[in-house]
């Protein structure tokens, strides 16, 4: 063998990750999920019963995002290795081979540290801790903890994704009230049916990735009644601000009309038997519904109290 030829043979092969772009960054904070985290913080800023100085409630509402996007962020580093086995995730920076896992956990630690120190500094104190709360509990207790042990992991990882109304507030007031709570657990008890809807017509993607999702633990008959059940107490908080006199007619009217939707589009998941994944039609529908639902009955409790101001 000629040292030419040895050289070739014994060189590491040639490193074929594609060099990662701004759009592969912005990917990692998954914005289209950061579209609903800001705006049901923003609608908890704009909630609050006090005068808040344009540039604070803007920096508060960056702080959400980037928070959310840290997140999101540390989420995906986390969970590269399943995101390569998903249909669904496979085209991600990381398992996709754009970014290594280094790059992409500096970027979430620095976005995180990043905006927490910003809302501590520039808003208030109790906003910081609670975005390092949320922040902490996705990585931490849904990510790592969770969602690979057991088939709740949604149901309690849910919180994550409920605190940006209760920071909005916070940043708005300093304090943690009646109505921000309401609009946490509202968050809360939405997340399962919303995305056990989702998981039931991704099953196949999520048992081929090992993750004990409900639909693959228990299987789509469960899941279809758990999603049933979780709309009723959720429906039950959707109504409890006007029903405390804390919002007014117009998020009791709006809220009940969507919330009755909502649980009449939940029962039709909860008494579904269909097993093609094609055919799944009323949870792509409670799924596609859930996101608008979450929008509109927020941006009611806003136009209400700004109505009645």
């Amino acid at each position: 063998m000629t040292t030419a030829s040895y050289l070739t043979t014994q060189a590491p092969a040639a490193d074929t990750r594609l060099p990662a772009e701004w759009r592969d960054f912005l990917a990692l904070t998954k914005p289209r999920v950061m579209t609903l985290v800001v705006f049901t913080g923003l609608c908890g800023l704009l909630a609050a019963p006090v005068a808040i100085h344009p540039v604070i409630a803007f920096t508060a509402i960056l702080c959400i995002a980037l928070g959310a996007g840290a997140a999101a962020t540390l989420n995906q580093w986390y969970e590269s290795d399943i995101d390569a086995l998903m249909v669904r995730t496979a085209q991600r920076p990381l398992p996709a081979g754009r970014m290594d896992r280094q790059s992409a956990l500096h970027f979430g630690v620095g976005l995180g540290v990043f905006s927490v120190l910003l809302m501590g500094l520039a808003v208030n104190v109790l906003s910081a801790v609670i975005l390092t709360a949320s922040i902490l509990f996705y990585v931490v207790i849904y990510t790592v903890w969770l969602k690979r042990r057991t088939p709740q992991n949604i149901v309690i990882g849910g919180a994550a994704g409920a605190f940006p109304a209760l920071i909005g507030w916070a940043a708005a007031t300093g304090r943690v009230e009646t109505l921000p709570v309401l609009l946490f657990a509202l968050v809360f008890l939405w997340t399962p049916p919303h995305f056990w809807a989702l998981a039931l017509f991704m099953k196949a993607d999520y048992a081929a990735a090992g993750v004990p999702m409900m639909p693959v633990v228990a299987g789509r008959r469960a899941t279809r009644t758990q999603v049933f059940l979780y709309s009723l107490p959720m429906a039950a908080v959707a109504m409890a601000p006007y029903a405390m006199g804390l919002a007014g007619a117009l998020y009791g009217a709006v809220t009940g009309a969507l919330t009755l939707l909502f649980v009449a589009l939940a029962a039709r998941v909860g008494f579904s038997r269909e097993e093609d994944q094609a055919a799944m039609k009323p949870e792509r529908q409670l799924f596609g519904f859930s996101i608008l639902y979450l929008f509109v009955v927020f941006g009611a409790l806003v136009a209400d109290r700004w109505l009645l101001a």
